[in-house]
């Protein structure tokens, strides 16, 4: 990025005034006597008076909900201290999904999902009244189990209405809800399940993806098996994946969903458990760099009012609009799949490849269903480009206004690809950044600015985003100018800040606590979120130029490299010593490459038939996803003086940076190795690829 240059201008919208976002700039003038013009006006009076913006984002939502706010936030405190928002407001997350203030929205009638699975003939339609009513049965039979406020329900399953309506039920009781994808590993699995100790565990019976269907009866088992010495444990309910449901009489502690349900039919619905604001619904994780994945824990209310936000204002999206996000339900963008549904519009979610029978698939389902929102990753519309798919010249793609874009940095060619060749030039192309953490984002699209090559358009509203030297030690921090890369810090608290860790130190980010550390060591008192990004000084678009850690992003399947050494440590601790995993991304790469460097032991031989049973082990027991690319050997690992490895010189090298050792290694000359790989075609040779 040259910040003296202004990137090419690609799309504007062609009547901002009539965006949602304008006419709630309007209402705030009007209301407080205000002279508000421009997308900039607005945020910085969001950060300037952050108490009074977020009580008009909450009212301008109209949710269904009790009390009376106390006050909106205490602003004195940091971000650091983590504080509670809305005290006095209590609220129940499926209650808003299923019904409206506005009577005219969610009937009865009226189609809120839409389901596609990979190789069905047929595709599947749910209405709100079908919805309302399945969610409230399995609402029913979760409470004759004794689930309640605060108890944990797990899902292992598909992008599915039966994984929504078990969310829903769960919401409905006050319960937190937690999911995983049917591809994961055993292992990884259990690292996240165990810890929060879930009353209920859904699975689904089997898994379609890629041309294969997939008996999931013996990971269940295992599962089952690893969750047994939990005190909180009750059993597994098992979700039938097709028409006939598998036997699962030899699955311990197992029920069919069809007996779940059935053994509370007689029972009443149970009224909708309001909790307040700051409590929790969501659990999601992070992507375990430096271990054990840390179960992050999301409030009701801050889920909610975030969403509405995004979804609302920045995005303009309403009960008119179709949704299609490509997610798993282990992926954050699994919420903004769901949280349409808030707005009374409908989801359509699509389960397996999106490659399957071809890559045309997704392009078929956006022409046939209306979409009005497509949810992707780089990856798929690189995958486009590479097979000469232009989806503008193939489909109907009339209804579509907005496609995003995010898991991994969009390259300037796909900005240009998308408008030059690939689609409409009406849509807007809202590349967005922010993730598990904060459960939506940091950098994200508006309406009311230019898109350009390059980066996100610009913060989200009520979030103080602002870059720190990333050279400075630990303390206080300094803020650099627009123009200079560094690390991105939210410098106040906003609403999504995630109430806690679950089964972490208290009170909340105390220092000691798995909080503190993950958010608050690196700077005093702003909220440190790891990523590596620039202001441009004349567009105030955000670039988001990778990650300050060791966090791994193939394909936007974001995961820590402590996953991979798990498998390493556990399988092959007889014949390796060390291992190193890196992602790889030059700037002539269109996504990330996963480097897997293996320390050997001495007398021992790495090979090519090492290296795949080192693969096969990966995917095994985390998932095909996390499978590196490339596995080499090599003769040392740096390290620091207190022999903690390090990561990120090795991902800077090979991704064809020149770095400057830092004194803190202990072993600085090992890096000189590493040089090759930013040439890694060259050492693999035409025909080699371990």
């Amino acid at each position: 990025m040259d910040p003296t240059l202004i990137p090419r201008k690609l799309w504007e919208h062609p009547n901002p005034e009539s965006t949602p976002m304008h006419q709630f700039l309007q209402s705030l003038n009007k209301k407080h006597n205000l002279s508000l013009k421009s997308f900039q006006d607005l945020h910085t009076y969001s950060l300037t008076h952050r108490s009074q913006f977020w009580s008009d984002v909450f009212h301008a939502a109209n949710f269904i909900y009790a009390g009376t706010i106390a006050r909106v936030v205490d602003e004195s405190l940091p971000v650091s201290a983590v504080p509670r928002w809305f005290e006095g407001v209590t609220i129940n997350f499926a209650e808003n999904l299923l019904y409206s203030n506005d009577k005219s929205l969610k009937k009865d009638g009226d189609v809120a999902v839409t389901e596609v699975r990979e190789g069905a003939s047929a595709t599947r339609h749910v209405t709100w009244g079908e919805l309302r009513r399945r969610a409230g049965r399995l609402a029913a039979g979760m409470k004759a189990r004794g689930v309640g406020k605060g108890d944990r329900v797990v899902v292992v399953g598909a992008n599915s209405v039966e994984t929504l309506c078990v969310w829903i039920a769960a919401g409905w009781l006050g319960a937190v809800f937690s999911s995983s994808s049917t591809d994961m590993g055993v292992k990884g699995i259990l690292q996240r399940t165990v810890q929060v100790e879930p009353k209920l565990l859904f699975f689904d019976d089997a898994a379609v993806y890629n041309g294969r269907t997939v008996d999931l009866r013996d990971k269940i088992k295992e599962v089952v098996e690893g969750l047994s010495g939990s005190r909180e444990f009750q059993g597994v309910v098992v979700i039938p994946r097709f028409e006939e449901a598998k036997d699962v009489s030899g699955v311990p502690m197992a029920e069919t969903l069809e007996t779940f349900v059935k053994r509370a039919a007689k029972d009443p619905v149970p009224e909708f458990v309001r909790i307040a604001f700051h409590e929790p619904f969501l659990i999601c994780y992070s992507s375990g760099t430096t271990g054990i994945p840390k179960a992050i824990v999301h409030s009701v209310g801050g889920g909610m009012i975030n969403y509405f936000k995004e979804g609302r204002l920045h995005e303009g999206l309403g009960a008119s609009d179709v949704t299609l996000q490509y997610t798993t339900v282990g992926w954050i963008m699994y919420v903004a799949n769901v949280f349409i549904l808030m707005f009374g519009g409908r989801t359509v979610m699509y389960d397996g490849s999106p490659f399957q029978p071809d890559p045309k698939i997704l392009v078929r389902i956006m022409e046939k269903e209306r979409v009005t929102k497509l949810g992707i990753s780089p990856r798929w519309l690189g995958e486009l480009v590479k097979n000469k798919i232009a989806p503008r010249e193939i489909a109907d793609l009339s209804s579509l206004r907005i496609v995003t874009c995010t898991g991994m940095v969009l390259s300037d060619q796909l900005f240009e690809w998308f408008y030059d060749t690939g689609f409409p030039k009406h849509v807007h192309l809202a590349n967005i950044s922010g993730g598990t953490d904060i459960s939506g984002c940091f950098g994200i699209m508006n309406p009311l600015t230019p898109v350009y090559v390059g980066g996100t358009q610009g913060p989200s509203l009520g979030v103080h985003v602002a870059i720190y030297d990333a050279l400075q030690p630990d303390g206080p921090g300094k803020e650099v100018e627009h123009g200079t890369p560094g690390e991105l810090v939210a410098k106040a608290s906003f609403p999504n800040v995630p109430c806690c860790f679950w089964n972490d130190k208290t009170p909340v980010a105390t220092p000691g606590s798995k909080y503190h550390a993950a958010y608050f060591a690196r700077f005093d008192d702003v909220w440190a979120h790891g990523d590596f990004c620039c202001v441009h000084p004349k567009t105030g678009n955000i670039f988001f130029l990778g990650r300050a850690d060791g966090v791994l992003n193939p394909s936007g399947v974001r995961f820590g490299s402590a996953e991979i050494y798990s498998v390493i440590e556990r399988y092959f601790v007889d014949r390796v010593q060390d291992s190193l995993c890196v992602g790889q991304r030059r700037p002539q790469d269109e996504d990330e490459s996963v480097m897997l460097f293996l320390l050997m032991k001495p007398g021992h031989k790495f090979d090519r038939k090492l290296a795949n049973e080192v693969k096969e082990a990966i995917r095994r027991d985390l998932s095909k996803r996390h499978v590196p690319r490339y596995v080499f050997e090599t003769p040392e690992i740096p390290h620091t003086i207190n022999l903690k490895k390090v990561e990120l010189p090795v991902k800077q090298i090979v991704s064809g940076q020149e770095i400057k050792a830092s004194g803190t290694l202990a072993n600085p000359e090992s890096l000189d190795y590493y040089y090759q790989f930013a040439r890694v075609e060259e050492v693999v040779g035409p025909k080699e690829k371990l």
